[in-house]
């Protein structure tokens, strides 16, 4: 643990040394609001990690967070606007705040008492502020469109705001679909954006009643796309073809066939 300490405290001199004077010209001109777009980069990039379930990797990038989120949090140090002492005081605060089960004599005998406690904690943090937010509000609109969707389902449904049951959410999704077709035939393409976006928002419903993760649903369904398409270049490549001279039927065809072949295993650095 002092050696842990000892590591963080160098981390924290470099970071010092690359904003001085004498230090890195690009570390020196960086704001808050030209870094942020790296510490979305970094996220995604940790996240990708993750999902390739390489130690190595994620070691790594963790690594490149860790360094983002001190690099921010000094660019306000500098300004006097708060300290790295600070932020590690207010998460611990609430984190042990919002744990009275852990850290206090409170008892949950389920998850979804756990979810309940939780957010009226939050609540009650919310009513002492001087500007309290709404719990929608909390919901970054910068998030992924689809994961957004469903964080939203997902928190007025705390607030009793749900189908009863999934077969009403699949019953929606129909309603939506029939909806968007309808706005293809006979309405304008602004009303087509529309409906496709509440078919969308209407899959994201069902993703939470499945409790499914409709993000990374779809990343993997994108990759079994891609994999698939791969494939299929390769096998009609080696017919002496092109993809964009096969006519409709034989195309559809190649790609039948594309999808009963076994999928190739995946290779991890």
């Amino acid at each position: 643990m002092i050696r842990t300490a000892e590591k963080f405290l160098a981390l924290l001199e470099i970071i010092n040394r690359l904003r001085a004077p004498n230090g890195c010209p690009w570390d020196k001109k960086q704001t808050p609001q030209t870094f942020k777009q790296y510490l979305v980069e970094e996220t995604h990039e940790l996240i990708e990690a993750i999902n390739d379930d390489n130690p190595n990797h994620i070691c790594e990038e963790l690594g490149d967070l860790l360094f983002q989120i001190i690099f921010l949090n000094n660019l306000y140090q500098e300004k006097k606007l708060f300290t790295l002492l600070e932020v590690i005081e207010s998460i611990s605060a609430k984190m042990i705040r919002r744990h009275p089960h852990v850290f206090g004599s409170e008892t949950v005998d389920s998850e979804q008492e756990l979810r309940q406690q939780w957010q009226a904690i939050k609540n009650q943090e919310n009513k002492q502020k001087k500007q309290p937010r709404h719990p929608l509000d909390s919901i970054p609109k910068s998030l992924p469109a689809l994961c957004r969707a469903q964080r939203v389902a997902d928190r007025v449904a705390r607030e009793s705001f749900d189908w009863p049951n999934l077969s009403d959410a699949l019953g929606k999704v129909s309603e939506e679909f029939q909806e968007l077709q309808d706005a293809f035939t006979h309405g304008s393409h602004e009303q087509v954006k529309e409906e496709f976006g509440d078919l969308l928002f209407a899959l994201a419903v069902v993703a939470r009643k499945a409790n499914i993760d409709g993000e990374d649903a779809l990343h993997k369904a994108t990759d079994k796309f891609t994999t698939r398409f791969l494939v299929l270049e390769k096998n009609i490549a080696e017919q002496g073809k092109q993809i964009a001279t096969l006519d409709p039927d034989t195309l559809l065809a190649n790609w039948q066939q594309t999808k009963s072949e076994p999928e190739p295993s995946p290779e991890k650095d």
